[in-house]
């Protein structure tokens, strides 16, 4: 039996560090401080046992060796003329590096998870930039926080012990009872039930209350109407007053925000708000990523292609242009005609357009675990689990970059090794 100690949870964007792995003959038996979401991903389910290919005329899966599958792949995004990349967000950042050579050789388009979460965020920040900080700065300092459109008692269980809501900090030694609790969103979460002030917001209506807060804080309160959005002007002004009283501000904005009507408008307006407020106090606002390692690909993309996702490559150089070479757009439009998906699961979280055209063209998938995606793929290579067999670089929400170590040794290849191998078979076939 093993124990390992500030082990890092390979789930969602918080990235938790403190976790304690028991092993024993080299499988997880326990997983100590994580919460269930990241236990069950640590402890493991569902597993792809061995490669898999369709190779009857009624669709069935058969068993082949993991050369025949990445000889498939390789003839697959050679053969096509538009291949997608997609996915990458439970994967390490050296598996993003792998991938986004690949997506270059075979001149496809790469794009990740962020194109259905996160996507508008990387927009509003383009145009306005983002006063921001670490999550230590946040827990040890912030004494109003505000979660819009986000629900971390679900969605990161842990974020609001660790970081934000519960935890005592440097400056902060009372934990909750030294916070204000300020959540915005459509319909009375669990996070809403612990909030101070709660602020039902009218679907779709998340940018004229913003607006209403801005023309509040910068003093024009009388050209606010009675009510914005489902909202009080008299709860309003109230929060305002909230707001401007802080001495450290945090706001968290999930997908309520990103993926309501206004998309990256939404964000552009809640950073204007903060800049406002830094006029006043001292303010920082984050986005609360899904996937442990989803801004980790934004990171690795930027800096090899000089841009954050839905790169394409079909022109010998990367290109760029949200709302053309998106995944989702390029699956609507059904301009793709293959498909690999890595560490991602097309088939659950894309709209069923999208998904019908997947299950029309070639479909490879690359992941450790059974999926939605798995229906529709022709190919399927199962994998080790990044983070937990792997070792590797991982980003958190905030940015910060965190090394993970390996908890049991890997029972597959590796992401790494298998894209690697790809790109050397697709360098034979076209004779390089």
């Amino acid at each position: 039996m093993a124990v390992i100690t500030d082990a890092l949870c390979p789930f969602c964007g918080c990235t938790c560090d403190d976790l304690t792995i028991v092993t024993e003959g080299n499988k997880i038996i326990e997983a100590k401080h994580a919460c269930k979401l990241g236990a069950a991903k640590i402890m493991g389910h569902h597993r792809i046992k061995a490669p898999m290919m369709r190779t009857d005329k009624n669709g069935n899966f058969k068993e082949v060796s993991y050369e025949e599958a990445i000889n498939e792949t390789a003839r697959i995004l050679v053969n096509s003329k538009r291949p997608l990349l997609y996915g990458w967000a439970s994967a390490l950042c050296e598996v993003h590096k792998k991938g986004i050579l690949l997506a270059e050789e075979v001149g496809g388009i790469i794009d990740n998870t962020a194109s259905v979460c996160h996507g508008p965020s990387t927009l509003a920040v383009h145009e306005k930039g983002l006063p921001t900080s670490t999550l230590g700065q946040i827990k040890n300092r912030a004494d109003v926080v505000v979660f819009w459109g986000s629900n971390p008692v679900q969605a990161h269980p842990r974020h609001m012990g660790r970081y934000s809501v519960f935890a005592k900090g440097f400056f902060s030694d009372k934990g909750r009872r030294g916070r204000k609790i300020i959540v915005a969103d459509v319909r009375k979460t669990e996070t809403a039930n612990i909030a101070d002030e709660y602020i039902q917001v009218q679907q779709g209506s998340d940018y004229l209350v913003i607006s209403a807060l801005r023309a509040i804080l910068s003093g024009h309160a009388d050209v606010v109407p009675d009510a914005v959005g489902g909202v009080s002007k008299e709860q309003l002004v109230k929060l305002v007053d909230i707001l401007k009283a802080a001495k450290f501000g945090a706001v968290f904005f999930g997908m309520g925000l990103t993926q309501s009507q206004g998309r990256y408008k939404n964000i552009d307006n809640a950073i204007s708000l903060i800049f406002e407020l830094n006029s006043f106090t001292k303010y920082v606002i984050m986005p609360m990523r899904g996937h442990y390692n989803v801004t980790g690909f934004g990171q690795v993309c930027s800096w090899e292609t000089g841009f954050a996702s839905a790169v394409d490559f079909s022109r010998g150089i990367p290109y760029y242009n949200p709302g053309e070479t998106a995944a989702n757009d390029l699956l609507l439009r059904k301009e793709a005609d293959a498909a690999m998906i890595i560490a991602g699961d097309a088939g659950a979280h894309f709209p069923a357009n999208s998904v019908r055209h997947l299950a029309k063209i070639p479909v490879v998938q690359i992941d450790p675990y059974w999926n939605p995606t798995t229906e529709v793929a022709n190919v399927v290579i199962p994998t080790a689990i990044c983070g937990i067999e792997v070792e590797g670089t991982a980003y958190r929400m905030d940015g910060v970059s965190l090394r993970y170590r390996k908890m049991i040794e890997p029972t597959h290849p590796t992401d790494m090794e298998v894209l690697e191998r790809i790109t050397e078979r697709v360098r034979e076939i076209r004779g390089d």
